[in-house]
């Protein structure tokens, strides 16, 4: 009985050891929102006035990290169409910051670990914005290894007098074809980025527009009315009675 009973007070006590321990990366970031691996995200957020929103991206060491991101449009009192973006380390050291209503941020990872990027509305305290992001990581030196690898296969069929080098330089084009694909998928996000904010700022003016032409019209016909009446009262003449005579 004795037995019995230690062997369960020791089961408790691990499990409360094991349940201490946060392995949920969730617990540890809280409420921000995660991204794993290498591929590549774009959205569009809506943050209110003055208002902070942060994303973690999982890197390994010695991959390109990159960050573009857009403000499309801003409501409010005071457009400050401006948005102040960081990046920290997995360490939580600032790995690069920006204030603009467009930025880049591209730097090479040093750690293996979420990157955390952080995009605050501080300068815009009386309105929100719409802001379009698009960030990810991708390996540079991947071509490089590669072209290590068919240069060493090249020789070793050389030397074996195999004649294969049309399906090496395939795998050449091949890599090539991807590594400028993706910049080019890269570029459109920035011009589809571009697109959407002339869009939201030629509705801004059409609206300044309609509604100053509309007040204008108003104007330009109440001052036509008040003329009329002022004129009518110029002339405005009384009925000839016996009591009631026109005087000199």
């Amino acid at each position: 009985m004795q037995d019995t009973l230690c062997y369960s007070v020791l089961l408790l006590l691990l499990g409360q050891g094991l349940l201490g321990q946060p392995t949920d990366p969730n617990v540890i970031a809280g409420d921000q929102e995660l991204f794993w691996g290498s591929d590549q995200y774009d959205f569009a957020i809506v943050l209110p006035a003055a208002g902070l929103e942060c994303f973690w991206h999982f890197a390994h060491h010695g991959e390109q990290f990159y960050l573009t991101y857009m403000v499309q449009w801003v409501t409010g009192v005071a457009n400050a169409r401006h948005l102040s973006v960081n990046v920290n380390s997995p360490a939580g050291l600032l790995v690069a910051s920006t204030d603009d209503a467009t930025g880049q941020i591209n730097f090479q990872t040093e750690e293996t670990g979420f990157y955390q990027m952080c995009l605050s509305n501080f300068h815009n305290r009386f309105g929100s914005m719409q802001v379009f992001i698009n960030f990810g990581v991708y390996y540079k030196g991947a071509e490089d290894t590669q072209k290590q690898k068919v240069e060493e296969e090249k020789k070793k069929e050389e030397a074996r007098k195999h004649l294969n080098d049309t399906l090496f330089t395939i795998e050449d084009s091949a890599n090539k074809l991807q590594g400028n694909t993706f910049h080019i998928w890269r570029n459109y996000n920035f011009g589809r980025m571009r697109k959407a904010a002339d869009y939201y700022l030629l509705l801004s003016n059409s609206k300044y527009v309609t509604w100053w032409s509309a007040a204008q019209s108003m104007a330009i016909i109440t001052a036509g009315y008040l003329q009329l009446f002022f004129l009518k009262r110029l002339f405005r003449t009384s009925t000839t009675t016996e009591t009631n005579k026109p005087r000199c």
